[in-house]
């Protein structure tokens, strides 16, 4: 799928598309007895609210009795229009309270079913698709596009089913009554859906823009109380504010335009209503002077034509809502549909089984060999970075990756994790394609720390445990002890118990890393990868973490992407990339000797490092 799919302004919200809403409509098969019971509630709620003026003008004819402008009441009767409307009120009241029931669990359960299909299907997507998607974009596929379509297919089609089955219901039974009449009472009808859709069309269109204005208006909020020292040292005050005036005015014309529509419909209606009301008083009242229909029937065609108004408005927005959720619809269809660009091919899914159901009794055992035969890799967008790369890579083998930014350094670990694939050649894993094995048996053998580490919601110990889920309290324990920050998790408070926060945000940078170095020797990997590790810390906290990387070394494939080079000085290997290449190769102790690009950079840094520490 090309990258403007990801983009909002790709979608198209101005027709309907049903393939796309046969794909969402999909979603309502697990619950389709309750979308069957409460579309059955609001037929019999429509039947009720069309049975209710029968019951005003049973009142009307028999018990009132106009007759020649004499009234005789005759109160015989009173009980038995007091026992209709006691049962009317009880059959309403059950059915609002049943088609509000099932109508909500509808809701919950399709906004359930379209996020667990969404999410379900975001752990088999790739790296790559997170890499040029922004997690804003997917946030909002889970959250605002996922309630907006639940709200429609449940109330959106629940009021539909009540606006058809009305209308249906109040046509029969005025063409039952008295088809003359019936007929002057309809007549306004198309008039009144026209208008009615048309408005609908253009509020929701106008209170569609207004949030859209809204959001930018918020965003613009946020970057000038977050950028404020930035704003004030580069005298952008002005600038900004004209920005923020800009965004203000244009939500005050498309507020002003949306409550124009607003005002100008209601009294359109009205006027259109007051028009069919005036025909049928003209052509109804002939007929009761003429006694061809009762004062009761007068008064039933009367509020039948103010009835036609609720469901035709309904039937109008729900059609304009479909048509403003149509870009919601094609979101998520396109987020579901998305097609993994890493996958296990079907054979390999026969023997290893699934990334949500392993047979890990075919795992083969990872030894850790890796080697590269002529790789070429290029990026969705940008230049090819690896050309016919070549590498061979011994179980146990500790290989440093240096090299300026854009040398390929992060292309070559990604590739060896198979977060990506090559474009040409293959990645061999103890001498066999690493497509011909599942991604699970790779990443189950995998360790992978990042500079700035991700860490989860949750304890300290909770972390830890995720390296290895089955882990006991002491082994979670010793794997902290191994990477030295079993002594900084016990000063705090709670210890093992102590919050992490969202991200680890209750950790500083040092600490976060070396939990996750605990969390990477409880996972036990085979293949270890180091992504500049020790490039966010201090001298005091770097020197605890090269301890805990020396351990985490031990009898493992590493991989070590380095920014500070004195990290890297016991490597068996380090390779200087330039431009997807290899200019340069072997230990630290080799490389110095031979004074070349290694040399410079190392003896550039290390001065560096001196003069910095020399200040303090």
């Amino acid at each position: 799928m090309s990258d403007f799919a990801y983009e909002e302004d790709s979608y198209t919200s101005n027709k309907i598309d049903w393939n796309v809403w046969k794909k969402i409509f999909s979603f309502l098969k697990p619950i389709k007895k309750f979308v069957i019971l409460s579309i059955a509630a609001m037929a019999v709620l429509a039947a009720t609210d069309a049975i209710y003026p029968y019951i005003s003008k049973f009142a009307i004819d028999e018990i009132i009795a106009p007759n020649q402008g004499v009234v005789e009441v005759n109160l015989d009767k009173l009980p038995v229009f007091i026992g209709m409307y006691v049962v009317f009120m009880i059959i309403q009241a059950i059915m609002v309270y049943l088609f509000i029931y099932w109508a909500g669990k509808v809701q919950t359960e399709l906004a359930y079913n379209i996020r667990k299909k969404a999410f379900h299907h975001l752990q088999v997507l790739p790296f790559s698709y997170y890499d040029r998607t922004r997690v804003g974009w997917i946030m909002a596929r889970m959250t605002s596009d996922s309630r907006n379509l639940s709200d429609i297919l449940s109330w959106g089609i629940i009021d539909f089913t009540w606006g058809v089955f009305l209308m249906v219901t109040l046509i029969v039974v005025m063409f039952l009554i008295n088809p003359i009449l019936a007929l002057i009472a309809i007549a306004i009808v198309p008039v009144l859906f026209v208008i009615s859709t048309y408005f609908r069309r253009h509020i929701l269109k106008a209170y569609r823009s207004i949030r859209k204005v809204n959001s930018k208006i918020t965003g613009a909020y946020n970057e000038g109380l977050t950028g404020a020292v930035t704003t004030k040292t580069l005298v952008l005050e002005q600038a900004n504010f004209n920005d923020f005036d800009g965004l203000t005015t244009d939500m005050r014309k498309q507020s002003i335009r949306a409550a124009m529509f607003q005002g100008m419909y209601f009294p359109t209606v009205i006027f259109l209503i007051s028009i069919g009301i005036a025909l049928v008083y003209y052509a109804g009242g002939n007929m009761v002077f003429e006694k061809a229909i009762s004062v009761g029937t007068l008064y039933l065609f009367t509020s039948y034509v103010w009835q036609f108004f609720d469901p035709v408005n309904n039937i109008a927005t729900i059609f304009a809502q479909f048509q403003q959720a149509q870009a919601s619809a094609e979101r998520i269809v396109s987020l579901i549909e998305t097609k993994p660009e890493i996958a296990d091919t079907d054979e390999v899914v026969n023997t290893y089984g699934t990334l949500f159901d392993y047979k890990r009794e075919n795992f083969e055992p990872l030894m850790g060999d890796v080697a590269f035969r002529n790789v070429t890799f290029k990026y969705h967008v940008g230049e090819q970075v690896l050309t016919d790369f070549n590498l061979d890579v011994k179980a146990g083998e500790s290989i440093a990756l240096v090299g300026h930014t854009g040398a390929g350094k992060t292309t070559i670990v990604n590739l060896i994790c198979r977060f990506y694939e090559p474009t040409a050649g293959q990645i061999l894993i103890d001498g066999v394609d690493y497509k011909k094995r599942s991604l699970g048996w790779l990443h189950s053998n995998l360790g992978y720390v990042l500079q700035d580490p991700h860490l989860f919601s949750g304890s300290v110990m909770e972390n830890i445990r995720y390296g290895k889920l089955s882990a006991s309290d002491e082994e979670v324990i010793e794997a902290a002890k191994a990477v030295e920050a079993h002594e900084f998790i016990m000063r705090f408070e709670k210890g093992y118990q102590t919050e992490c926060g969202e991200g680890g945000s209750r950790l500083s940078v040092g600490q976060k890393q070396l939990v996750s170095f605990a969390r990477a020797i409880l996972a036990d990997p085979k293949i270890l990868v180091l992504d500049e590790a020790t490039s966010s810390v201090d001298t005091e906290t770097e020197q605890l973490i090269q301890t805990a990387i020396h351990r985490l070394l031990k009898g493992r494939t590493s991989f070590i992407v380095a920014h500070r080079l004195s990290t890297i000085v016991h490597s068996d290997r380090i390779l200087v990339l330039e431009d997807g290449r290899v200019i340069e190769s072997g230990s630290h102790r080799e490389l110095i000797q031979s004074q070349g690009h290694y040399y410079k950079l190392y003896t550039n840094q290390y001065s560096e490092e001196m003069l910095e520490r020399s200040k303090h």
